[in-house]
């Protein structure tokens, strides 16, 4: 350790620029907006919002190591090392993390904790994480309260152990000052030998040093350094690589044809900035997986800049496509996945909530702004984090695996929240779904990108996947089976002129008149249509499927539909006369002009779905008696800005670089700035009386009060907080309270104080 600063402020301006830049990173709320110097980077480190934040990143070695330094007081690595119950190595990386972060500095006299962080670390004013209070001024040794504790009779000291092992804290009647020789009861005998301390309303507690002995010179008694295992099993390496490897290729294949299927009818956005219930599931039956599959998909999607939403034809907003999709579908699947997955890694969305029920008995609906979690992005770092520091092909144990993740997490982050639990279960589900991992352990390729290693990690999966293949195999029964995992631009095809029957290692096509119309509609020809059949099957074309095709074709575009509000007309009088008394066309308002034409009451747009229920076949007829083909338009919205240009790791760099290079010009203006130049300015005067009360220095105030009094008054300040200065004040000889804004100057109890500003 360092011979000792006289505030951290000091220590602050001692770090080099790299160690600075560590503490915006662990802390960054530190740097927004960017500190005047060290001084108010000191001030604002020892906020209470800050600390809460701050204690909240900690495992459970490191608040017991930072508590230790609290009960102890004014103390030296050396001696902390054999009061934390843990082996001296992690309690000096534990404490270099503390004094990293902040929250404990070097001074002169010690190691101390930042000012504010006895009372932060757990609810209670003093008591630390270990139930001990602060040691007492001056400290005595522990040969003092071994002596003590061997004067003590037999129920004295049943007393002592006991209040100990139940907190610390008890309460007590009787005499609280008195001398051993005078003690009448157990808790006369503890008192007096101040192996129990008063703390007013009749409350006494266990003073930290008394504490300590009795737990054998260590702050607890159970090690600090015991970190819970995870229940795991062995299921071979190969097994979890193929396992991951096709459902990462799966995750990748439906978010491609979901996407394209959006972009030609995207669904509505609601008010609310969410996906409908019913588009979610009818997405979910059209790509065929469950709704919480298709939720985590949307969601990655839309983290990775792929999914946003525009205004549709009619100027609602609906849910589109990005522009980023068609340079994303040009990339390799390995490619495309290593993307997903780098998204969903950042991402603070929460789709395992999608379903259920908020507080206020709303579902929670897929896209919604409010699905998201701020302590999501670490959970899942953290819960892979866990499964990474497993051997290849260990994996977690069935029923008992999850559970041992949650203890792990809990000792890791033990202030985080309650949903931890949740949080992890969600993480492993949605870690399975998209391929990360396979049989509950950690793909190969998968520990190299939570490596950073993003090109290694796309060669690993890319050497997994299969190739894709260029063919299918057409069946007399109107099937077509995709013997792998076709190209992409094949699959898209196909997808118009068949229906999906199944999914999976070998997909099955099945060709319908509907979806042979539907291929009709968006412009191809019967032509095309056999070439097509042709070009793409290693067997040859069935003879039913090739008449399907023709007899489609023969009767597509037999009745052409135009606006009238809208007419029918056809060459073949048989075929409207059979429209016409349809047993379901009652509804269409159809009415017979010539023997030829008839015209309808309903919009053309509603017109042409309901005759295709009806078997017919119609196109519609432009102004010239030209077919329109209606072909949908691929629409697509703008990539968000987040999604654009340098990435946001790169930015948060330079960020923390210019909060650096801010932070050390204040410093030398500061240290240019000639002495007693006059009163501080706001933000100066709380870090000079935060500093001071971090050293225990006491300071001159000028003060005006609510009449316009001003007055000069020495205090010893003990905290700032909210925006109120509590401090012993000389001139009252009491602990008070003064309103910050109400301070006009700040300056060293035995110097001048500065006029007012």
């Amino acid at each position: 350790m360092a011979e000792g600063f006289r505030s951290l402020a000091d220590q602050l301006r001692s770090w080099p620029d790299e160690r600075l830049s560590l503490l915006l990173t662990e802390r960054p709320d530190l740097a927004s907006p960017a500190p005047h110097d060290s001084g108010q980077l000191a001030s604002r480190a020892a906020t209470r919002a800050s600390l809460q934040r701050a204690l909240d990143q900690l495992s459970r070695l490191e608040l017991t190591v930072l508590d230790a330094v609290v009960v102890s007081g004014h103390t030296s690595p050396e001696v902390l090392t054999t009061r934390v119950k843990a082996e001296p190595s992690v309690v000096a990386a534990a404490l270099e993390r503390l004094v990293s972060m902040a929250l404990v500095w070097e001074s002169s006299a010690g190691l101390r904790p930042l000012t504010g962080v006895a009372e932060a670390l757990v609810g209670g004013p003093e008591a630390g994480v270990s139930g001990l209070r602060p040691c007492s001024s001056p400290e005595p040794t522990r040969r003092e309260v071994e002596a003590r504790l061997a004067e003590l009779s037999a129920p004295a000291r049943a007393m002592l152990d006991h209040v100990e092992a139940h907190g610390g804290e008890a309460t007590t009647g009787g005499r609280h000052t008195v001398l051993p020789a005078d003690a009448a009861t157990p808790a006369e005998e503890l008192l007096s030998r101040r192996l129990l301390t008063p703390r007013g309303s009749g409350t006494v507690v266990v003073p930290g040093e008394v504490g300590i002995a009795l737990r054998g010179g260590h702050t607890t008694r159970e090690p600090a350094d015991d970190v819970p295992a995870l229940a795991t099993t062995e299921r071979g390496e190969d097994r979890v690589d193929g396992v991951a490897a096709g459902t990462a290729f799966e995750t990748v294949r439906r978010l491609e044809l979901l996407l394209d299927h959006w972009g030609a009818q995207p669904p509505s956005a609601l008010r609310s900035g969410g996906l409908g219930v019913r588009d979610l599931r009818a997405s979910a039956a059209w790509l065929q997986v469950d709704e919480p599959t298709l939720a985590l998909l949307v969601e990655t999607a839309q983290a990775a800049g792929l999914l946003s939403t525009a205004a549709d034809e009619a100027g609602d907003p609906a849910w589109l496509p990005t522009d980023l999709l068609d340079s994303w579908v040009l990339r390799s699947p390995a490619e495309r996945w290593v993307g997903l997955i780098r998204a969903w890694l950042g991402s603070p969305r929460m789709p395992g909530l999608v379903g259920g029920r908020d507080p206020a008995g709303k579902v929670w609906n897929a896209l919604s702004p409010d699905l998201s979690g701020v302590h999501m992005v670490e959970t899942r770092a953290m819960t892979l984090a866990a499964l990474a520091g497993l051997t290849p092909g260990e994996c977690l144990a069935s029923g008992t695996g999850l559970p041992s993740v949650v203890t792990l997490l809990r000792w890791q982050r033990p202030r985080r929240p309650r949903t931890r639990a949740e949080q992890v279960a969600w993480t492993l589900t949605e870690a399975a779904a998209l391929g990360v991992t396979g049989l509950d352990g950690l793909a190969s390729y998968a520990r190299l990108l939570l490596d950073g290693d993003d090109e290694r990690a796309t060669k690993a999966l890319a050497a997994l996947l299969p190739e894709p293949v260029d063919h299918v195999l057409l069946q007399a029964d109107l099937t077509a089976v995709a013997p792998g995992p076709l190209e992409s631009q094949l699959a898209r095809r196909l997808q118009v002129v068949a229906e999906v029957e199944s999914r999976g290692a070998a997909t099955t096509y099945r060709f319908t008149p509907a979806s042979v119309r539907r291929a009709l509609d968006t412009g191809w020809t019967a032509v095309e249509l056999h070439d097509f059949l042709g070009e793409v099957s290693r067997t040859p074309v069935p003879q039913p499927l090739s008449y399907l095709v023709d007899d489609t074709a023969r009767t597509f575009g037999s009745v052409r539909v135009g606006a009238a509000e809208a007419f029918l007309r056809a060459d073949d009088e048989a075929a409207l006369t059979e429209l016409l008394h349809h047993p379901k066309a009652g509804s269409l308002g159809l009415r017979r002009l010539a023997p030829t034409v008839l015209i309808s009451t309903v919009p053309l747009d509603v017109l042409l779905p309901r005759l295709r229920e009806l078997g017919a076949a119609p196109v519609v007829e432009a102004a010239d008696g030209t077919v329109h083909v209606v072909r949908p338009d691929q629409r697509r919205a703008r990539t968000p800005r987040e999604h654009r240009g340098r990435a946001a790791e790169t930015r948060r760099v330079l960020a923390t670089a210019s909060v650096v290079t801010a932070i050390r010009s204040g410093d030398r203006a500061a240290s240019s700035r000639p002495a007693g130049t006059g009163a501080l300015s706001p933000s100066g005067s709380l870090a000079a009386l935060r500093e001071a009360a971090e050293t225990g220095t006491p300071v001159l105030i000028a003060y005006v009060d609510n009449h316009g009094t001003r007055t000069e008054r020495i205090v010893d300040p003990v905290s700032v907080e909210g925006g109120v200065l509590t401090a012993h004040d000389h001139r009252s000889d009491d602990v008070r309270t003064f309103a910050v804004h109400r301070i006009t100057t700040v300056g060293p109890a035995g110097g001048p104080v500065g006029g007012g500003p």
